[in-house]
């Protein structure tokens, strides 16, 4: 069951990207040729107007497959017949449509169950917001500059951060503090500690605090998602840390028994909801990489064109996306094993 649920949401998000690509496709008179959800060979489809819609056989992954999106067509509707911001637009579509659920799965988790204020629980003996002179009861408003709205923001940065210095922005009583903070060694756990303590507890705001905080949780899984990649980048993360859909369907399972056996099917369904914000604003972000076969590498070969003022060889172009999603699946494989192992 949890592995269905799990393939559920996958194919959600994944049907709400393509659908972002295939609107824009319509909207700009681009023929679309297939829409379909999953890849390998097709168990179902049926063709309406000039587009096939199927049904993959391997549940992970999907396509808006347009004419002459990968090579030359003398089709007037092809996508290379377009103009260079016609195409930009179906492009960034996907990503920004998966910005656009997220949000939306955002605005249910927070409308729901709220929101956790940066506010202090306490502060930690012998430690440096202790001996800065913070208490229970201040409200971080920023982290090194980093605007933070819920507490979850002040663990995210120290994890993110660890034992960098902190120039923190607190509020107390009306009143505006500021101060810095160096983090110290914890001899009993090991780790260098600002020494703060906060809730994950939610309060619930009125209509416009619940939009506002939708977008900042939102902001949240995408800031998540960027320096998670800085840290893989800069080698503070392996690549053996990676988990791909086997390791995330086996995550969301374990999440939603938990979340079943602490709290009920309300909120194991919540907890699915708040997963897909994550899993959607990562989508979008990942397809927003420079990389070839990616959104984000076709987007550089058509900001490239609107520089240049001058199309790319479109088998020229046609050869580095396919290079790209080589690489792509050889890395999918990789991860994939490498799930597997984890999970044995």
């Amino acid at each position: 069951m949890n592995i269905i649920i799990a393939i559920i949401i996958f194919s959600i998000i994944i049907l709400f990207h393509e659908l972002g690509h295939f609107l824009l496709a319509k909207l700009n008179g681009i023929r679309v040729n297939e829409f379909c959800l999953g890849m390998g060979p097709t168990l179902i489809g049926f063709t309406k107007g000039e587009t096939k819609y199927s049904l993959k056989l391997l549940p992970f992954g999907g396509a808006c497959m347009m004419e002459g999106e990968d090579g030359d067509s003398q089709d007037q509707r092809a996508f290379n017949s377009k103009s260079v911001w016609a195409r930009i637009s179906v492009v960034i579509a996907g990503p920004v449509f998966n910005f656009i659920m997220a949000w939306i799965f955002a605005l249910i988790v927070v409308g729901s169950v709220g929101y956790d204020r940066p506010v202090l629980l306490g502060v930690m003996e012998g430690l440096p917001a202790k001996e800065a002179g913070m208490q229970a009861g201040d409200e971080i408003i920023s982290m090194n500059g980093y605007r933070t709205h819920f507490y979850r923001e002040v663990s995210q940065y120290s994890l993110f951060h660890p034992g960098e210095t902190v120039d923190i922005v607190y509020m107390r009583d009306g009143e505006r503090y500021e101060t810095t903070l160096h983090p110290k060694l914890d001899e009993e756990s090991g780790r260098e500690l600002l020494g703060i303590n906060g809730s994950v507890v939610r309060v619930r705001g009125n209509f416009i605090e619940t939009i506002a905080n939708s977008f900042y949780e939102l902001k949240y899984w995408i800031y998540n998602t960027m320096e998670s990649l800085r840290m893989l980048v800069t080698g503070k993360v392996g690549v053996n840390d990676l988990s791909g859909p086997v390791g995330l369907v086996k995550l969301m399972g374990d999440t939603y028994e938990n979340s079943q056996s602490t709290g009920g099917t309300v909120i194991a369904i919540l907890s699915m909801v708040n997963f897909s914000i994550f899993l959607s604003a990562n989508l979008g972000i990942m397809n927003l990489l420079p990389i070839p076969a990616l959104d984000g590498g076709r987007l550089v070969f058509l900001i490239i064109e609107a520089i240049r003022r001058k199309k790319i060889a479109p088998e020229k172009e046609g050869m580095v996306h396919f290079v790209g999603l080589m690489a792509l699946m050889a890395l999918m494989i990789f991860v994939m094993f490498n799930d597997i192992r984890n999970i044995l």
